[in-house]
């Protein structure tokens, strides 16, 4: 009796010891992979208008993104890239681990910073590039200048460390490495990073004047409104073999808020008439149709607030059989003449549309 119960015991010790090592290996892997997240986010620009975040290391442990690379064509590698690899031994698909992405538009002038985290042979890579480049004199770290295939600009590169390397298409590296946030603009960054802490993938856009001004042609309504919103978030999280999307604008003003979330309930409401449009239907492939429809029902729009200010959120399910249909624009569905002329011009009011309405 007392051997078989010391059996048990030890047992039942082994099996907690086993799922606090899987535990510790788990909690380790989080803590070690945050650090870096949070010096990367720390090196924003002071003057940034757009950042772009990737976890690859966390990405490509989903099913989404497995499912993604082997739908997506196949492109074939440049020449230049297949030298590289063979040169230093680094494979983007498997080497990368964590991308920043900075980016400052300031009307006609732009600057852009990349920060990379991942595995490098630093003495390979640096003999790679210094061939066709030379060391810039701008103290440490040690800059190479690499011209592009246009010719016409020239990008400085260099290692931060064994594991870290900066990009930038300034001059200056230094210079754009040193011009991180300080307070109280880091703090307002930060806020948004930690509110898209769980995300693999997100953008956090502050008042950048090219999303209006693209988005102008398409529905001066709506670049109207986007250019009142000081800041934009968006962050995608693979659940299964979809990405959830989520979409945040914020505004001080509770009036245009409103607007914003009337216009988009109005948009969706609209779209759905237009897709059970006869007329549509029997132009549309059936196969396509159900997809932007499923596309439509999934996704949810709310104003919610944030303190002293209101945001609007879009969230949606974004599927590979979209990504497929988004291939395909001629084939994209278009709302009647009649119908498209009522999301634009005049602001949507709530005696229009029915927001609350879903076909």
């Amino acid at each position: 009796m007392w051997s078989a119960h010391s059996k048990r015991i030890r047992l039942a010790l082994g099996v907690t010891a086993a799922l606090a090592v899987v535990v510790l290996v788990v909690s380790f892997s989080h803590i070690h992979r945050e650090p870096a997240r949070n010096e990367l986010l720390r090196l924003v620009p002071n003057d940034a208008t757009s950042v772009v975040f990737v976890d690859l290391a966390e990405l490509r442990n989903s099913p989404f993104l497995a499912a993604l690379y082997s739908w997506a064509p196949q492109v074939t590698e440049d020449s230049d890239y297949t030298h590289f690899v063979a040169d230093t031994g680094f494979n983007y698909e498997r080497d990368l681990a964590q991308v920043l992405i900075a980016v400052s538009n300031h009307g006609a002038t732009s600057n852009t910073l990349v920060l990379v985290d991942g595995k490098f042979d630093r003495m390979k890579i640096e003999s790679y590039l210094a061939r066709n480049s030379a060391p810039t004199s701008q103290g440490q770290p040690k800059v190479l200048r690499i011209p592009t295939k246009a010719g016409d600009k020239l990008v400085s590169f260099a290692f931060l460390s064994d594991r870290r390397i900066a990009i930038a298409d300034s001059e200056n590296l230094a210079a754009a490495l040193s011009a991180s946030s300080r307070e109280p603009a880091l703090t307002e960054w930060q806020t948004r990073f930690d509110r898209l802490a769980g995300s693999p993938l997100f953008a956090v856009i502050r008042q950048d004047p090219t999303i209006p001004t693209a988005l102008a042609l398409q529905s001066p309504q709506l670049a109207m409104l986007i250019a009142q919103l000081p800041w934009i978030t968006l962050a995608g999280k693979p659940t299964g073999n979809l990405l959830q999307v989520v979409v945040e604008g914020e505004s001080p003003s509770d009036a245009a808020a409103t607007q914003l979330n009337d216009f988009l309930q109005g948009i969706q409401l609209l779209a759905q008439n237009g897709l059970n449009d006869p007329q549509l239907r029997q132009r549309m492939n059936p196969e396509e149709r159900e997809a932007y429809l499923e596309l439509l029902k999934g996704t949810l729009i709310d104003k919610i607030g944030r303190g002293e200010s209101k945001s609007i959120r879009v969230v949606f399910p974004l599927t590979l059989r979209i990504l497929q249909l988004g291939q395909a624009t001629s084939h994209a569905p278009r709302l009647p003449a009649d119908l498209s002329r009522k999301t634009d011009g005049n602001p949507t009011s709530r005696k229009d549309v029915s927001p609350g309405r879903k076909n």
